[in-house]
């Protein structure tokens, strides 16, 4: 039997309902940030955006809560970028991923003569253990070890590989200081998981929350690699497709993959929002001709992923606020032009995100940039 083929409409529909973008969730702050799968978080602010868009009731201290009492951390994981998640599943996939994401590392290690890495593992621990650490020293520290090491993108290498974590304030609301590392295991108290052990736990997990998806679309969302043979051996469990390009597509039996004209509804997303980096293939959430304007971001950022907003369940434009201590200001960009029901929906969803991100009395305003695109684009 020929395998189904899924448009990209259905695919996209799948996946807001995994990422709870479909329709907000009466799921708990936790359970959420599991099915979520992890939710980047190298702005403080993201994942508390990113789960007042979600949650039917969602407040600010919901998530800080987590925080303090060590049920979530923050730290490298996926894509070597920073990420939250239950400290479970940082424990049990961090494993996984730390071979491939901790490369730079090694191949630092095999060009220096004389490197000891098992010394060197034993300095970094020692030296964090007398108290969290800066990356500004941990990268002197690593330089006056071996000269050259303190080069951030091995620095990075050597948090994935020791498995360092930011405990708070790090993370929480509003923080914008200089963020300090800790051994997740020391923070936690409890030990990482072996290797392998949770090899099937992280295939399932992805497909729950991102699925329907390709090998290729897994290793994007891990940065992991070599993972075919993993998903190879859960096959008979899996439900498999093909998307329109003809490419192979695994999912789990029982997730939802509503139909392609089930009405979605329009989001603001953070920067860096998942739902827009766990995938090879983006075309599912984003059209290409919008993914220069979304990945790359304002100067001097690097690498940035900007705030977007969803309209019809695709990326449309999009926002950021102006704050000063009288008005915070909404201002939305779209990429095209916008219907009016389309603007009336964001209009009435931007005043809520203004009441969820504005402290005190101060006035709150929205404004549409003016549309300043190809005029062959179709209004979305």
């Amino acid at each position: 039997m020929a395998e189904r083929i899924l448009t990209t409409r259905e695919l996209n529909r799948a996946t807001l309902a995994r990422q709870l973008l479909l329709e907000r969730s009466p799921l708990g702050v936790f359970d959420a940030i599991k099915q979520l799968a992890g939710m980047q978080a190298q702005v403080a602010n993201a994942p508390y955006t990113g789960l007042w868009t979600r949650l039917q009731t969602f407040q600010r201290d919901d998530l800080t809560q987590l925080y303090m009492r060590r049920q979530v951390v923050r730290g490298s994981s996926l894509r070597c970028t920073l990420h939250l998640m239950p400290a479970e599943d940082y424990l049990l996939f961090h494993p996984l991923i730390q071979p491939a994401l901790s490369r730079n590392l090694h191949i630092f290690a095999s060009k220096t003569p004389g490197f000891d890495m098992a010394s060197f593992e034993a300095e970094i621990r020692a030296y964090v253990k007398e108290q969290p650490r800066t990356g500004v020293e941990l990268r002197a520290k690593m330089e006056e070890l071996y000269p050259g090491m303190g080069r951030p993108q091995i620095a990075d290498s050597v948090r994935i590989h020791l498995a360092l974590i930011q405990p708070p304030p790090a993370g929480l609301w509003g923080f914008t200081g200089r963020p300090t590392h800790t051994e997740a295991t020391e923070w936690l108290g409890r030990p990482l998981a072996g290797p392998q052990a949770g090899l099937r736990e992280f295939v399932l997990r992805y497909l729950a929350a991102f699925g329907p998806a390709s090998v290729n679309d897994l290793q994007a969302w891990s940065g992991a690699t070599k993972l075919q043979g993993a998903v190879e051996a859960l096959r008979p469990e899996l439900l498999t497709f093909r998307d329109e390009q003809g490419k192979e597509l695994f999912d789990l039996p029982d997730a939802p993959r509503p139909a392609a004209d089930v009405p979605a509804p329009v989001h603001f997303l953070p920067e860096f929002d998942n739902v827009l980096l766990a995938h090879a293939d983006r075309k599912r959430i984003i059209a290409d001709a919008y993914r220069p304007l979304v990945f790359g971001g304002e100067v001097p950022a690097r690498d940035n992923v900007m705030r977007t907003f969803l309209v019809d369940g695709f990326v449309a434009g999009h926002w950021k606020i102006k704050r000063t201590p009288e008005q915070a200001h909404l201002q939305i960009e779209p990429f095209a032009p916008l219907a009016d029901e389309a603007e009336q929906a964001l209009r009435e969803e931007g005043t809520r995100l203004l009441q969820f991100v504005a402290d005190g009395n101060c006035a709150r305003t929205i404004a549409f940039m003016p549309y300043n695109g190809n005029p062959n684009r179709q209004n979305l």
